[in-house]
């Protein structure tokens, strides 16, 4: 027997997969409502549609996909009640949240001035996402403090950093939990005033993590008190409503795109694709979709004579990825906000990328090797 299926229709990959075995309609996030709902067996959504009471109440829905990392928009308390199962796409854009954090970073060092070797970053939230940049930061020869408690309580207190030292000593802060509102892992406006006046003055400050995690009001004075030197917010309170004089005053602003490379929106559909085919007994569980398109210019050639590490890693990260160039577009329209996102021209993470590399010592080669680029001599 046929079933129903609603689905996003700003996630890629996705039509067509699922027609032989269901009948499926795609609608812009913001248009999926309980009306929409009435015959749908399962969804498959992003973080723009909230799944709550409200939405799913009366609804035969039983299974839920979201194609993004986050589960926040998911009432899981109402599902486990209502015998809805549910499936986040953990860890799909890591690579691509990463390489946001490195370019951001390059940018604003090369802009302000800071010679990254031997700073402190302080990494907060060390799941996919964070273990991923603590590599590159270790790659840029930083000191590296990482902060998990959940990590911590399980692992142990070795490879982990209260969050008070961190605050007292990192240069850099850069911020990967998960929005949780309750527990001792509450995250929901972590960084509050009490938060800002625990830093050292003149720190980096990154928020790719989710706007609720950052009181806003807080941000905004600890730069105007100089606690930050520069930023880099890509998530916002509010969405799309953002913070007009935040998006001002903070230097690298975008509209929470840092995930979206076309390798990890693959990785997205397809941990739902497989999510929803073992639900439905489809087997489809090893589905990827067939054709991913390749960068128009997908060869990087750089002499690395006379260059240091720090600069030949800038130019490679930065053919991968014109970060200022998504700053301009949001500046230009911050209230375009959900368009700007929905039509957001997917990039390339660095594996799609040659990376020809002319008069490059050893030991750089395997540092860029690390960050995943595909190194050529």
């Amino acid at each position: 027997m046929r079933f129903s299926i609603i689905a996003d229709d700003k996630i890629p990959f996705l039509k067509g997969i699922f027609e032989p075995y269901a009948e499926v309609v795609y609608l812009p996030g913001n248009q999926i409502t309980k009306n929409t709902l009435t015959n749908a067996d399962a969804i498959i959504i992003r973080s723009v549609t909230q799944c709550n009471a409200s939405l799913l109440n009366g609804t035969p829905v039983k299974f839920i996909a979201t194609a993004t990392i986050g589960d926040d928009h998911i009432d899981k308390v109402y599902c486990e009640a209502n015998g809805i199962f549910w499936v986040s796409s953990n860890g799909c854009n890591a690579s691509a949240v990463e390489q946001y954090v490195t370019s951001a970073l390059l940018i604003i060092a090369e802009k302000k001035e800071i010679d990254l070797k031997d700073k402190t970053i302080g990494i907060i939230g060390v799941g996919n996402i964070g273990s991923k940049v603590a590599k590159v930061a270790d790659i840029l020869g930083m000191n590296v403090l990482l902060n998990d408690p959940l990590r911590a309580r399980k692992e142990g207190h070795r490879d982990f950093t209260e969050l008070d030292r961190i605050l007292k000593d990192a240069d850099i802060i850069t911020l990967h939990v998960p929005l949780s509102f309750e527990g001792e892992d509450k995250t929901f406006h972590l960084a509050d005033d009490n938060f800002f006046k625990k830093l050292k003055k003149h720190i980096v400050f990154i928020n790719t993590s989710r706007g609720a995690v950052v009181e806003s009001g807080a941000l905004k004075n600890a730069i105007k008190k100089g606690k930050i030197l520069a930023s880099a917010i890509d998530v916002w309170e509010n969405e799309p409503d953002i913070d007009k004089e935040l998006l001002e005053n903070v230097d690298i602003a975008t509209p929470h795109i840092a995930g979206y490379s076309i390798e990890g929106k693959a990785n997205g559909t397809a941990m739902s694709v497989k999510a929803i085919s073992k639900f439905f007994n489809l087997g489809l569980d090893d589905w990827f979709p067939a054709h991913i398109e390749k960068p128009g210019d997908e060869i990087i050639t750089i002499d690395c004579e006379n260059k240091t590490d720090r600069e030949i890693i800038f130019t490679a990260v930065n053919e991968t990825y014109d970060i200022l160039r998504d700053d301009r577009k949001f500046r230009d329209e911050p209230d375009k906000f959900e368009l700007l996102r929905s039509n957001y021209k997917f990039r390339w993470e660095y594996g799609a990328y040659k990376l020809r590399v002319l008069n490059c010592r050893e030991v750089t080669l395997r540092k860029l090797k690390t960050m995943g680029f595909d190194v050529r001599k």
